[in-house]
């Protein structure tokens, strides 16, 4: 017997930094991604998140696992694109919907039979969850929807020894940051001086902060801004 996690968008970035960390502790784990996850021993199921009909290749992985341990359930890969909450195209609003939203609906329903006591299901999602910016209305949308989903999980698991948690990082040094920052090294900066750390938050840390979560059952039902507490303007 031995315990599991499910992970999604675990290429890169946040994703890549938690299939390393679970690895360390000795869990298996199953990345489900368009692109490979280069940790070593990672079982990757390479779909697109946002066509329907990759479940198969989900529930055939999760069959090739261990049964009767821990499953970590993690909803990582999101689309970041951006839009307009005035001018957006609604076919545009349902590709990112698919990613973001449906996709964590569809991968709950496929776990459901597995978690056992002491099983979890965590949301990443980010300090746009609670409020909003200019330009990026779609993430905005789904990743408030993320916490509602999140918090209506916790309900729905209510005396099932399953526990779940939304975890919102900050500023974090990804590759899905840089490409929206771009190369300038002054932009770079300005970001990270808007934590109060003045620094960008590493993969690393939310990858330790989303073990925590797996491992916590009273953090049951939680939004934690792992920010390094952003200055607000």
């Amino acid at each position: 017997m031995s315990d599991q996690l499910l992970i999604t968008g675990a290429s890169r970035g946040i994703g890549r930094a938690a299939a390393e960390r679970f690895r360390k502790e000795g869990w298996r784990v199953v990345n489900v991604s368009r692109g490979p996850c280069t940790v070593p021993d990672v079982v990757n199921v390479r779909v697109d998140l946002s066509v329907p009909g990759w479940e198969g290749a989900v529930e055939a992985a999760l069959r090739e696992g261990p049964s009767g341990g821990r499953l970590c359930l993690v909803h990582n890969a999101a689309l970041y694109e951006h839009d307009d909450a005035l001018s957006m195209d609604a076919d545009h609003l349902r590709r990112v919907l698919e990613v973001n939203v449906v996709a964590p609906l569809v991968l709950n329903r496929l776990a459901r039979p597995r978690l056992t006591d002491g099983s979890s299901i965590l949301y990443v999602g980010s300090t746009l969850a609670e409020k909003g910016v200019k330009g990026v209305a779609s993430y905005v949308t789904t990743k408030h929807a993320l916490v509602g989903m999140m918090r209506a999980t916790c309900q729905d698991l209510a005396g099932t020894r399953v526990h779940t948690a939304c975890v919102c990082p900050g500023f974090t040094d990804t590759e899905m940051l840089r490409e929206h920052i771009g190369g300038d090294t002054a932009v770079r900066a300005s970001v990270a001086g808007m934590t109060t750390f003045g620094r960008l938050i590493e993969p690393a840390e939310i990858a330790d902060v989303l073990y925590t979560c797996a491992t916590t059952p009273v953090l049951n039902g939680a939004v934690l801004h792992a920010n390094l507490g952003q200055v607000e303007r």
